[in-house]
C-alpha cells in the first residue's frame, strides 16, 4: 500500500470519510488485487483497534456531580406534563392552502 492508501484507511477507521474519499475506497476495493484489498481492510481494522485502546487508556470517569447537574437541567427544561395536541391539518406551502390529513 502507498502512503495515500494508508491515509485513506485511517480516514475510514476514524469515520470521517467524505464523498471523494468514499469513491477512492470503492475504487480500491473494486480492484482485482486481493492482496491490496486485504492490506487495506487490515489497516482499517488495526487503526480502529488502536483508537479503541487509546480511548480506553485515556478514559476518565466523569465528575460525581455531573449526573445530578444533567438530571436537574433536564428537569428544568421539560415540557408540561399535559399531552401534546397535534393538529390534523397540514399546510401545503406550494399553494398556501390547508387540508385535513387522514390517518
Amino acid at each position: 500500500m502507498n502512503e495515500s492508501q494508508i491515509d485513506l484507511a485511517h480516514t475510514v477507521a476514524l469515520g470521517s470519510i467524505g464523498d471523494e474519499d468514499q469513491r477512492a475506497v470503492q475504487e480500491l476495493l473494486d480492484t482485482g488485487d486481493p492482496v491490496l484489498r486485504a492490506d487495506f481492510t487490515q489497516e482499517v481494522q488495526h487503526t480502529r483497534d488502536a483508537l479503541a485502546q487509546f480511548a480506553t487508556a485515556a478514559a476518565t470517569p466523569p465528575p460525581l456531580a455531573l449526573r445530578d447537574r444533567v438530571l436537574a437541567a433536564v428537569a428544568a427544561d421539560q415540557a408540561p406534563a399535559t399531552a401534546i395536541q397535534h393538529s390534523r391539518t397540514a399546510l401545503y406551502p406550494s399553494n398556501g392552502h390547508s387540508r385535513a390529513v387522514h390517518d
